[in-house]
């Protein structure tokens, strides 16, 4: 009996000193590494599926402690500064309302209680499209506390509209969204990640709080509410070594983007971008582009970054990724993608 007396005043001590050590490593930020999907277990599509064994795996890692899925409202108001989040926090999106939504991926996100936002363009509901999900399916996850998301009427390249088609691609979505589910949308996810500064603007005077593109990078306000990034989840860049680097990221804080607007006349072009004094470590940033292209990067002065590609984008979408090393074998990150017009 003395021994284990002993053994437990040495060991008890010790175990609340450890748990509470544990506590003071939890931190609370202002980002949070958003993913998106689309098609789930559909093979045909590759570029836009995810495989159910890659889905589940990723299901499996985001299950560990060390994770915090959360609702996308608490990430928008953690991005605004509002009401911080704790550190590694994972916001699940999927776009198009597939119909393999609705027959895998929400009853696997059920069962393990995680929070998803689901973005919709209307047109294809409205028409009864076949291998989308319909109002009442709609209606059923909205029941479900599901996010619901708006993609637009058409889910159109929105910045080849005039000003009065963009805003009738956001009224008459969010008109028939009032209709079908009692509510508009709050949040905002651009058709192929594609937008200009006018479209910017007219989804923020529609009221939406937040818009999200396809470029790669953890959402952090310095490129403001209203083009935070998402990282895409398919089959070719969906395995785990991509996934534990996205859900594991860490923002790259900035300031003074060149050139702001995303839709591009001179190709390629000057990008540039001042980094957030407020770094630590400051590492060196190197940056990549699409379609082989060659990114010099270069540092000017303490904080400025100047990119130039030694050629041109393909006519379309081009993309630069901008990485810089973090503490813990993590990863500050920030994409841009442009279009090229």
């Amino acid at each position: 009996m003395k021994v284990i007396l002993t053994f437990l005043l040495f060991i008890l001590p010790s175990f609340s000193y450890s748990q509470l050590n544990e506590t003071k490593k939890v931190s609370y930020v202002n980002y949070a590494s958003v993913i998106m999907y689309h098609r789930f277990g559909d093979s045909r599509y590759p570029s836009t599926n995810i495989t159910k064994e890659q889905f589940s795996k990723h299901i499996k890692e985001l299950l560990k402690p060390k994770y915090n899925v959360i609702h996308i409202n608490k990430a928008v108001l953690a991005i605004k500064g509002i009401n911080p989040i704790k550190d590694r926090s994972v916001v699940i999106t999927i776009d198009d309302a597939y119909s393999s939504v609705y027959k895998y991926a929400w009853p696997l996100l059920k069962k393990h209680s995680l929070p998803f936002t689901l973005f919709v363009s209307t047109d294809v509901i409205d028409n009864n499209t076949p291998g989308y999900m319909t109002w009442e399916e709609i209606r059923t996850l909205r029941d479900h506390g599901v996010t619901i998301g708006s993609q637009t009427k058409s889910h159109h390249h929105m910045f080849k509209l005039s000003k009065d088609k963009i805003i009738e691609e956001l009224s008459i979505s969010n008109k028939r969204f009032i209709d079908e589910i009692g509510s508009r949308p709050k949040i905002f996810a651009y058709p192929y990640g594609e937008y200009n500064l006018q479209v910017l603007e007219q989804v923020k005077l529609h009221g939406f709080v937040a818009a999200f593109g396809q470029h790669s990078g953890v959402a952090h306000r310095s490129l403001g509410m209203y083009e935070l990034p998402r990282f895409a989840m398919n089959e070719k860049y969906g395995d785990m070594d991509r996934f534990l680097l996205a859900v594991n990221g860490l923002p790259l804080p900035i300031s003074d983007l060149s050139p702001k607007n995303p839709v591009i006349f001179k190709n390629p072009p000057n990008y540039g971008f001042t980094l957030s004094e407020k770094i630590e470590p400051k590492n060196p940033v190197r940056c990549f582009a699409n379609n082989g292209l060659n990114a010099n990067t270069k540092r000017l002065g303490k904080n400025r970054i100047e990119i130039r590609l030694n050629g041109p984008f393909s006519k379309g979408r081009g993309r630069i990724n901008c990485t810089m090393a973090g503490n813990d074998n993590r990863w500050r990150w920030l994409g841009r993608q442009f279009i090229v017009k």
